[in-house]
């Protein structure tokens, strides 16, 4: 089994990507909002213990199927230590089934960031996103308050791939993650 963490700042092209890679690969797509949308709807507000057990138990499942693989899609705050030992929590969830991990990291400007807060696909599936000024206070105040892109020589893991997509197609983007990981 493969599992690629595809991570980046908000609006970044995270999900774009991840939906370009599953079309190329057959690896299944968890995009973080899969879990937040339904607890959005259900709890009215971001309750983090309900999205946090949604994640774990898909991820358990999936680690022991036949699948090929997933691709989960999330914002990693460097500066935050809980971050790096989540990412190592859900590693130890796939480890027993022999999985290859995968680490692309998407980075772009604010503002190309800003103006793929709006674009139909984001909208179409992120119905938290639809409410367009509070979407772009939250992606400005999460660049505020955290770093979302990781220092030179930061990433200490194998299979490790940094990609600034400010001017590159999602399926461009893909292709580039297929190619180096032969994937």
């Amino acid at each position: 089994m493969k599992l690629i963490f595809l991570f980046g700042n908000a609006a970044v092209g995270k999900m774009t990507v991840g939906q370009a890679l599953m079309k190329l690969t057959g690896l299944r797509l968890f995009h973080n909002h899969m879990t937040i949308e339904p607890v959005l709807e259900i709890f009215g507000y971001y309750h983090k213990p309900a999205i946090d057990r949604l994640r774990e138990v898909i991820f358990q499942e999936f680690a022991a199927s036949d699948c090929a693989g997933m691709i989960f899609t999330f914002m990693w705050a460097f500066d935050q230590p809980e971050d790096w030992t989540y990412v190592e929590h859900v590693k130890e969830i796939f480890r027993p089934y022999g999985t290859e991990f995968y680490y692309v990291e998407l980075v772009a400007s604010q503002e190309v960031r800003l103006a793929r807060n709006v674009s139909a696909n984001r909208l179409k599936h992120k119905a938290s996103k639809r409410d367009l000024e509070a979407s772009n206070q939250r992606l400005l105040q999460d660049d505020a308050h955290y770093r979302l892109e990781s220092l030179p020589g930061e990433i200490p893991f194998e299979n490790y791939l940094r990609i600034d997509n400010t001017f590159l197609a999602p399926e461009a983007v893909a292709q580039e993650i297929q190619r180096r990981f032969s994937l």
